[in-house]
């Protein structure tokens, strides 16, 4: 076991931990994070996803040595119930959910790409979701409300 600092969406974050234990066990269970999902545990369908400094990245394979002093948002960290973040809005009024199991992950691939985007094209937002699987059929929606929230955020 070591202590493992890092920062999670925002503030501090200390943990004991095995440095070859996966990120998304230690959100999960010793953290209270529990928007990203445990989807195939070997880093393909983005369920799990994260941001690691900026990057859209699967916790489910990700050692937690490798996020030592870094900066990990998930979900939790985008946005609160009152004042959600742009892409949640979005997402809500295109009513671009059904089963929700899919959706913090392309949440965090979304954020993702408009950080290092704010503008993106269709085509851009649908190889954004490249590693986000989505049983549900939503896609269209989904891409829909990002490039909404892309709008709204580079208003004025």
């Amino acid at each position: 076991m070591s202590t493992i600092q890092f920062q999670l969406n925002g503030a501090a974050a200390a943990v004991e931990a095995d440095p070859d234990q996966v990120l998304l066990d230690v959100l999960r269970s010793q953290l209270g994070v529990t928007s990203p999902h445990f989807g195939c545990g070997d880093g393909e369908c983005g369920a799990c996803h994260v941001m690691v400094d900026g990057r859209a990245m699967s916790s489910c394979d990700m050692p937690m040595w490798s996020v030592a002093g870094k900066d990990v948002v998930t979900v939790e960290g985008l946005g609160t119930a009152e004042r959600p973040h742009p892409l949640q809005r979005a997402l809500i009024s295109e009513q671009a959910m059904q089963c929700g199991y899919c959706i913090s992950g392309i949440l965090i691939s979304a954020s993702a790409l408009l950080q290092r985007n704010p503008s993106p094209t269709e085509a851009e937002v649908r190889t954004a979701f490249d590693r986000n699987l989505c049983r549900c059929g939503s896609h269209n929606r989904v891409v829909r409300a990002v490039l909404r929230a892309a709008t709204e955020m580079a208003a004025p």
